[in-house]
């Protein structure tokens, strides 16, 4: 629209007011620049959960567990279970049995001695809930071991098997799992926990791990509850019989290592 229009010359020109108009309504404004992402905060949550869930980190802190679980067991002192009884008399039964089986599996992930918790075993419980108590108690505490030392520990360790005997093992858990292992829980003179971790942070799987656990755990087992239920008559033949259960596969299982020792330094 016009405004005015000058006579002079006969041309016509726009007011300054409406030229500004039309350029304000022809230029389009620009929108407003959005937040920037917070690079700063991601990245360092990032590098956080790398730090915590690497390996290292991960193998402190079953280390700091194990340490605080066999700190417990020598304040509670588990050796008094063979002479004050069960804790929980209110329990009974059943019920006291699968109390003591998982208080059993616990106490062996922080170190306590199985043959101790076997004769306690033999001695609250008798022969037959005795066994069943120890014997679901070590799985248990078998399983817990190997979980905790495969997701915490197998990813630092594996790195660090360079010694022959540590290869050797390795190859031979990886390779034929469930019988090295059924052979380990025969005879006595490995230690259960050392078996456990050793399982764990090699390849061989979780299922014929505990298979081999509970069929190779037997006969040990109840040697010890059964002495432990018969410890009140020294003489029984079934307290000197389950002495010599004991006695007899711990003499074999020495002899057939000292026989071996030469293979495994081969490897």
């Amino acid at each position: 629209m016009l405004d005015a229009t000058t006579r002079s010359g006969g041309t016509a020109t726009a007011s300054p007011r409406a030229t500004a108009t039309d350029l304000a309504a022809a230029v389009p404004t620009a929108a407003p620049p959005s937040a920037p992402p917070p690079v700063a905060a991601t990245g360092f949550a990032a590098r956080c959960a790398r730090v915590l869930l690497s390996p290292r980190s991960r193998l402190s802190l079953l280390v700091v567990l194990l340490a605080c679980a066999a700190s417990a067991v020598l304040l509670f002192e588990p050796q008094r279970l063979l002479t004050d009884g069960w804790p929980p008399s209110r329990l009974g039964g059943s019920a006291a049995v699968v109390a003591y089986a998982v208080a059993y599996g616990v106490c062996t992930v922080a170190f306590v001695p199985r043959p101790l918790l076997n004769l306690a075993a033999g001695a609250l419980f008798g022969s037959q809930l005795g066994l069943g108590a120890a014997l679901g108690g070590t799985v248990l505490g078998a399983g817990l071991a190997f979980c905790l030392g495969r997701v915490l520990g197998q990813d630092a360790l594996r790195p660090l098997l360079r010694g022959r005997w540590l290869r050797a093992a390795d190859h031979q858990l990886s390779r034929h799992g469930f019988r090295s292992m059924l052979a380990a829980r025969l005879f006595p003179g490995i230690p259960f926990a050392a078996s456990n971790y050793c399982a764990a942070v090699s390849r061989m799987g979780l299922p014929p791990f505990l298979l081999a656990t509970a069929l190779g755990s037997i006969p040990n087992t109840a040697a010890y509850v059964v002495a432990g239920a018969r410890a009140s008559t020294p003489t029984s033949p079934a307290f000197l019989i389950a002495l010599a259960c004991i006695a007899v596969p711990g003499l074999v299982g020495a002899v057939v290592a000292w026989r071996r020792r030469h293979r495994l330094r081969g490897h």
